[in-house]
C-alpha cells in the first residue's frame, strides 16, 4: 500500500492530544438537591446495576481515535498496488453514418460509447487510454490518458458523422502504439464484420436492425399531373413499404404498398394533381433503424432574376430571333443613336457594335463587337484585325467547373472568323474561344459586379449565326448572365454544392441540418459548400438589403445504408503481442469513507445514550 499524500499522516498526532483531554477534562460532582416524593420513587429505577454505561466513555474515547485515525488516512490517500495489473488502451471508434442506425432507441454509436465506459469503468486504476475517432478521416481524441473522469467526459461529448469510416489509418495510429508496447489492449468498435483479425479485439455494436431506403427521386408536371418517381430498397429483407409524396409540406397522396425485394432497388410511380410548390418531399411511411434515409426532398430552383431584355443595335435580327427562342420577357430593340446611357429596368442590356462611356449597373451586359472600352468592363480596345479570307477560332480545353457550365451541349462546330476587335483584359475572365491567344469570346463580371460576356466580332463577320452551337451557346450565357443561388438542390452527402454568387452579394449564410452557422467566400463567381450532414441547409445570400433563401437537401450515401457489412480483407497489428503489464493502483478512499461514516454514526450513538440515557 502506499499513500499519495503522506504527510496526512500527520493527523495521528490527535490521537494522544485526545487521549490527554480525557484525562485531564473536569470530572462532574454530585449535589443534593430537594426531592419529592416522585423522585424518591423513581431512584429504585436508577440505582440499577448499569454495567454498561461505565464503560461508555472509554467507547467514546475509542471511537474518536478511530475517526482521527480515519480522517488522516483520507487526507493520505491510501492505495494498494496491484503488479502486472494495468494497461494501456487503445479504443478506435467507428463514427460512420450507418453508426446511426437504432434499435429500441439506442443508436449503434450509442452502444459504441457503452462498450468503452464499460472496458474503461472495469480496468484498473493506473491504465492509460488513447480514443481514435473514425470517420472519413482519423482524430486522435485523447492520447494515453490515465484518469478515468477525463477519458469517459471527452467520450461523452463524441456524436457520430454521415461519411463512410475508413480504418486505414486507425490502424497505422494504432500500429505505432503497439510498436512502443506489445502488451496494448486494441478494441476495434464498429457494425462492421471482419473475418480476418490478428492483435484487435473488435466489438461488433450491430444488432439485426432493419433498414430500407429512397433514393433517385425525380419529378415531371405535364397536363396539370405531377409524376414522381423513384427507386425503393429493403436492405436484408423483402418488405412491403407505402410511399407518400408532400408538397410544401401537405400530403398529396397515399399510394397502395409495393412489395420490395431485399437489396434490389424497386421503380416506384405516384401520381397527384399538379400545383406550384417550393419544395416536394416523397418518404416511407413504415419505420425502421435509419431515419435519415426514409425520405428524399427536392427543392424548387426557379431564378428570381429578370429576364427584361435591351438590344441596343443596328442590325438586331438574330440576336432578338435566338432570344425569343430562349427566354419569355420582354425584348426592346433600340438604335444605338437613340440609346440613352441613364436607361435602366432591364435585367440584360446586349450592346452590339456600340461605343459606350460607361455600362449600366443594374443588370448583365453583353457586348458584341465593341468598339471603345469602358473602365467597368474590364478591358480595352485596341484595334480591328481583318483576316485574309477566313480563320478557325480556337476552343478552350479548360475543364473548370465554370468553363464545363458554358460550353454544355456545344459539338464543337467550328467557328470561323472575317475580322475581329483585338482587346486588352485587365480583368479576371473566363476565355471560351480565343484566336492566336488573343480572346474572342469570354465572360466575366464587370466592376459593378454584374455578369458580362464579350463578342469580340460582329456576328455578320463569324458563322457563328447557322451554326448548331450557336443556340446552346446562347442558352449557356443566358443561365450564365441570370444565375439562381443554386442549380440543383439534391445532393449526396460528402459531395459539394455549388453556390452562385450573384452580383452585388455581401455574404453567404449557411445553416447546416444540426443547426450549426458558417459563411462561405463571395469573392469568386462560385462558392463550394461541402455537404457533410444528412438534412436540408438552409443559404441565405445577402444582396444589398435584399435577402434570397434556398434550400439543399443533403441524402444519406448509399454504403452507409447496408445495416450488415463484411470485410473480407484482414486487419492486423504485425507484431507478437505480450502481457506484460504495468502496476496498477486500487483506491481505498471508498472505504476509508464508509468505515468514518460507520464510526461518527457509533460515536453519535454512545454520545446519546450517555446524554439521555438510552437503555
Amino acid at each position: 500500500m502506499r499513500f499519495l499524500y503522506p504527510l496526512g499522516l500527520l493527523g495521528l498526532i490527535g490521537v494522544p492530544i485526545l487521549v490527554i483531554i480525557y484525562i485531564l477534562k473536569n470530572k462532574y460532582t454530585e449535589q443534593t438537591v430537594s426531592s419529592t416524593y416522585l423522585w424518591t420513587l423513581s431512584e429504585k429505577f436508577l440505582k440499577r446495576k448499569n454495567p454498561i454505561s461505565k464503560l461508555t466513555g472509554i467507547i467514546s474515547l475509542f471511537l474518536q481515535i478511530l475517526a482521527i485515525v480515519c480522517i488522516s488516512l483520507a487526507i493520505a490517500h491510501p492505495s494498494l498496488i496491484i503488479s502486472n495489473a494495468a494497461h494501456e488502451y487503445c479504443f478506435i471508434l467507428d463514427a460512420s453514418g450507418s453508426m446511426q442506425m437504432q434499435k429500441d432507441g439506442v443508436t449503434r454509436f450509442q452502444r459504441g460509447k457503452d462498450e468503452i465506459q464499460s472496458i474503461i469503468h472495469s480496468s484498473v486504476d493506473g491504465s492509460t487510454y488513447t480514443l481514435v475517432y473514425v470517420d472519413e478521416s482519423t482524430n486522435v481524441v485523447y492520447e494515453r490518458v490515465s484518469d478515468k473522469e477525463q477519458a469517459l467526459l471527452l467520450l461523452g461529448e463524441l456524436e457520430p458523422s454521415y461519411d463512410t469510416a475508413v480504418f486505414t489509418d486507425a490502424i497505422g495510429v494504432a500500429q505505432g502504439y503497439y510498436d512502443e508496447n506489445k502488451a496494448l489492449k486494441t478494441y476495434l468498435v464498429t457494425d462492421m464484420k471482419f473475418e480476418k483479425v490478428k492483435n484487435i479485439n473488435v466489438v461488433n455494436v450491430s444488432a439485426g436492425e432493419s433498414n430500407f431506403a429512397i433514393s433517385e427521386v425525380s419529378y415531371t408536371v405535364s397536363g396539370g399531373t405531377l409524376t414522381v418517381t423513384g427507386n425503393l430498397i429493403s436492405y436484408g429483407k423483402d418488405a412491403d413499404l407505402t410511399v407518400q409524396v408532400y408538397t410544401d409540406g401537405v400530403a398529396r397522396s397515399l399510394d397502395a404498398q409495393i412489395q420490395v425485394k431485399k437489396d434490389e432497388a424497386t421503380p416506384f410511380m405516384v401520381e397527384c394533381e399538379s400545383e406550384p410548390f417550393a419544395a416536394l418531399k416523397v418518404a416511407a411511411v413504415e419505420t425502421d433503424g435509419l431515419a435519415q434515409d426514409n425520405e428524399y426532398i427536392i427543392y424548387d430552383t426557379t431564378s428570381e432574376s429578370s429576364y427584361d431584355t435591351l438590344i441596343v443595335s443596328k442590325t438586331p435580327f438574330m440576336l432578338r430571333t435566338a432570344l425569343q427562342s430562349l427566354v419569355n420577357a420582354r425584348i426592346d430593340v433600340v438604335d444605338p443613336d437613340d440609346y440613352l446611357e441613364t436607361t435602366t429596368g432591364y435585367g440584360l442590356y446586349i450592346f452590339d457594335g456600340c461605343s459606350l462611356r460607361t455600362l449600366p449597373s443594374d443588370g448583365a451586359v453583353w457586348l458584341f463587337n465593341p468598339q471603345t472600352g469602358t473602365d467597368q468592363a474590364g478591358f480595352n480596345v485596341q484595334g480591328t484585325v481583318d483576316l485574309e479570307g477566313s480563320d478557325k477560332l480556337e476552343m478552350t480545353k479548360s475543364t473548370a467547373t465554370t468553363v464545363q457550365k458554358l460550353t454544355k451541349d456545344l459539338v464543337g462546330s467550328d467557328i470561323y472568323l472575317t475580322k475581329y476587335v483585338r482587346l486588352g483584359t485587365f480583368s479576371n475572365f473566363t476565355n471560351l474561344y480565343t484566336y492566336q491567344s488573343n480572346p474572342i469570346i469570354f465572360t466575366g463580371t464587370n466592376t459593378y459586379g454584374n455578369r458580362e460576356a464579350v463578342f469580340a466580332f460582329s456576328l455578320h463577320d463569324s458563322n457563328l449565326p447557322v451554326l448548331y452551337d450557336f443556340i446552346p451557346l446562347l442558352k449557356n450565357i443566358i443561365s450564365y448572365s441570370f444565375p439562381g443561388i443554386v442549380d440543383k438542390t439534391d445532393y449526396i452527402c460528402g459531395e459539394t454544392a455549388d453556390i452562385n454568387v450573384l452580383a452585388n452579394c455581401e455574404s453567404i449564410r449557411v445553416e447546416s441540418p444540426s443547426g450549426g452557422v458558417s459563411y462561405l467566400e463571395v469573392d469568386s463567381a462560385t462558392a463550394g459548400l461541402i455537404l457533410e450532414e444528412v438534412g436540408t441547409y438552409t443559404v441565405t445570400m445577402t444582396l444589398g438589403k435584399q435577402q434570397r433563401t434556398v434550400y439543399i437537401y443533403s441524402a444519406m450515401t448509399q454504403a452507409e445504408r447496408l445495416p450488415v457489412v463484411t470485410q473480407k480483407e484482414e486487419i492486423r497489428l504485425q507484431g507478437m503481442p505480450t502481457n506484460n503489464g504495468f502496476d496498477g493502483t486500487y483506491d481505498l478512499m471508498l472505504i476509508v469513507f464508509i468505515l468514518l461514516a460507520v464510526i461518527f454514526i457509533a460515536d453519535w450513538g454512545v454520545y446519546c445514550y450517555e446524554k439521555h440515557q438510552l437503555r
